[in-house]
């Protein structure tokens, strides 16, 4: 089981950029979160590429180039074309290739975003994709979404809770919610977001810095 509590460096195989797994449940934001990270990223003087999952299209993709955050040449779409976990845990070739061809374009690439498709509380990222990784859950699918214990909560190097504007419209209590969420993750890293209002972004993306980059 992997019971990691920090960065781990890459596998001795590969050098180069670091890669950094973005997943969730659908809906949850995590397009968002990569829209927001881009120019928090550029600001900081890291050179960035992404790589997109979708079950049969490459809509993510698309939104991130059409958003003129990010070169779109950096910006490549994976079709998982089965559960999304899969290419991000069982196999993850697909993705591997995407990001191997990224760098290959773009020598300077520092930081690949590699957000999954969206997928239910158990998905994890492979060791052999990635070299940390967050997982996003929103206010709005529920607060009792931490007390579920699902391995993607419990397992990232990183647990977002987005859409923090929300919780009063929804009838969640925040605090509580943040709570239990730092009790099941036995006080491992969370970040509360609000990608509308860009609340929590420089959080993250200091984080990322710090704890990948080493800066």
């Amino acid at each position: 089981m992997d019971t990691r509590t920090s960065f781990h460096s890459p596998s001795p195989s590969r050098v180069g950029a670091a890669r950094i797994g973005i997943g969730g449940p659908v809906g949850s934001g995590k397009t968002a979160l990569i829209e927001r990270l881009i120019p928090a990223f550029a600001a900081r003087g890291v050179s960035l590429a992404i790589v997109t999952n979708d079950l049969v299209t490459a809509e993510d993709a698309e939104r991130i180039r059409r958003s003129g955050l990010i070169d779109p040449a950096r910006v490549a779409a994976v079709e998982a074309g089965a559960c999304p976990h899969t290419v991000i845990r069982e196999d993850p070739t697909l993705n591997i290739a995407a990001a191997d061809d990224l760098e290959a374009l773009f020598p300077d690439v520092e930081l690949i975003l590699i957000e999954s498709g969206g997928d239910n509380l158990a998905s994890t990222f492979s060791l052999d994709l990635v070299d940390w990784w967050m997982f996003v859950i929103d206010v709005a699918g529920g607060d009792d979404i931490p007390r579920k214990n699902g391995p993607g909560v419990l397992k990232c190097d990183l647990l977002v809770v987005n859409k923090t504007d929300l919780a009063p419209y929804v009838g969640v209590d925040l605090a509580a919610m943040a709570a239990q969420a730092a009790t099941a993750r036995a006080g491992r890293p969370m970040a509360l977001t609000n990608c509308r209002s860009n609340d929590g972004i420089d959080v993250i993306a200091d984080r990322i810095v710090s704890d990948v980059l080493f800066r």
